[in-house]
């Protein structure tokens, strides 16, 4: 890999600002994250910041909405604004002459956003449709609903919102959304391309340097959900979600637990997939993926199975889960380290990819991680080393939903 040039700078507002010159790419792109996600929308207005991700661009500055997007087209900036937990993040890739262009433009959209009123009405018609959708689709229902059971509140809710509490918020609670969260200090802009760090540095000072530092927002954690729950619902089809105890991303166990997860869930030739699908036919869909936030971390499961197979299907898979350590096969490691090395070399040619990895990393570890460094943890990785892992955290302790006609019973 070529030898990568990361520059980091905080101005005195506490914006802190990466850089990564890439000068092989004609491309350019920046991840801004804004400390304003789901974990602050406060009791019974899951969803805010969700709605103020799709507001906060329909105008702002000196453009209003249709202004706002013919400007983007025009300058062939492809950008894309959204809800995490902890995070409403704004993304903006194009070639590389325009990132700051671009950077000018989301000035306007992070500081000076019109929220007009007019606007509101179709950004919540757009959330209940979303929502609506949600509902109607039981497999993303039955994960919704597991994370929200497996972590702790509010960090388990989910950032898309709640059609409970759709009804609740307003548009003065999505203005105050804006009010009390945004803020420098806490926010990470990530920049990655054919850029001059120093160009971009003084772009940023220009366009976001006069920015008021502010008190982040209060947060309030609470406890997970039960480690039982069936939610009842007449279909020829049950859907099952299973989760435990992982690792958060800054733990030193991270990548052996990720390496854990993908020997179960990295693809058709993984366990899950073929024990539970192929060799016996229990489901249609059978996965399993690592949830790490900043504090705490989970696997989440998912399997999806005909009625008259869901007992067996939720039996079979929570053994699949817990005979994991009894052993992992050379092939299935080398198959992992395949998978992740070639995610790093298209990462490494996407300007996009790699401005996201800046400011995410620097969010959970406070720090640079360069593709190099994250190669040699992944080559550092070992069947001894995962299987240490998987028998000092072994899976056990189930968080278990199921949604369908019956309720089943966990043997674990």
């Amino acid at each position: 890999m070529q030898q990568q040039s990361i520059h980091t700078h905080q101005f005195e507002n506490g914006l802190l600002l990466i850089v990564e010159e890439m000068p092989g790419l004609q491309s350019a792109a920046f991840s801004f994250l804004v400390p304003a996600g789901s974990i602050y929308d406060g009791f019974g207005k899951n969803g805010s910041a969700s709605m103020l991700a799709d507001w906060i661009t329909r105008g702002a500055g000196p453009r209003d909405s249709r202004e706002l997007t013919a400007t983007f087209d025009n300058l062939g900036i492809a950008h894309s604004e959204s809800a995490g937990s902890e995070n409403i993040t704004f993304t903006a890739a194009s070639v590389a002459d325009r990132v700051t262009d671009g950077l000018e433009i989301f000035a306007d959209v992070i500081l000076r956003p019109h929220l007009d009123e007019g606007q509101f009405e179709p950004v919540k018609l757009g959330a209940e449709q979303s929502l609506i959708a949600a509902e109607d689709d039981p497999q993303r229902k039955a994960m919704v609903e597991l994370r929200k059971l497996s972590f702790s509140s509010p960090w388990g809710l989910s950032s898309d919102g709640s059609l409970d509490d759709l009804p609740n918020i307003s548009s003065d609670d999505v203005r105050g959304h804006h009010e009390r969260c945004f803020r420098p200090n806490g926010a990470i802009l990530g920049v990655a391309g054919n850029v001059d760090a120093k160009v971009v540095i003084e772009a940023v000072g220009q366009h976001f340097g006069d920015w008021e530092q502010k008190d982040g927002a209060a947060v309030e954690p609470g406890d997970c959900g039960p480690k039982r729950t069936f939610l009842e619902h007449e279909s020829a089809q049950t859907h099952i979600g299973i989760s435990y105890n992982s690792v958060s991303f800054p733990d030193p166990d991270y990548y052996a637990a990720w390496a854990a997860v993908s020997v179960l869930s990295g693809g058709m030739s993984a366990r899950l997939f073929t024990e539970v699908r192929e060799k016996r036919g229990l489901c249609y869909s059978v996965y399993a993926s690592q949830a790490s936030l900043k504090h705490e971390g989970r696997v989440l499961c998912y399997a999806g199975t005909s009625n008259e197979r869901a007992q067996e299907t939720l039996d079979v898979t929570l053994q699949e889960l817990k005979r994991l350590g009894d052993g992992i096969d050379e092939s299935e490691l080398q198959r992992c380290k395949a998978r992740a090395k070639s995610s790093l070399v298209m990462q490494q040619e996407s300007s996009r990819g790699r401005a996201g990895s800046l400011a995410r990393n620097w969010f959970f570890l406070e720090k640079t991680r360069t593709l190099d460094e994250v190669r040699q943890r992944i080559d550092a990785l070992t069947v001894d080393s995962i299987l240490e892992y998987v028998n000092r955290r072994p899976a056990q302790d189930f968080t278990v939903l199921t949604i369908g006609p019956k309720e089943l019973k966990v043997n674990d």
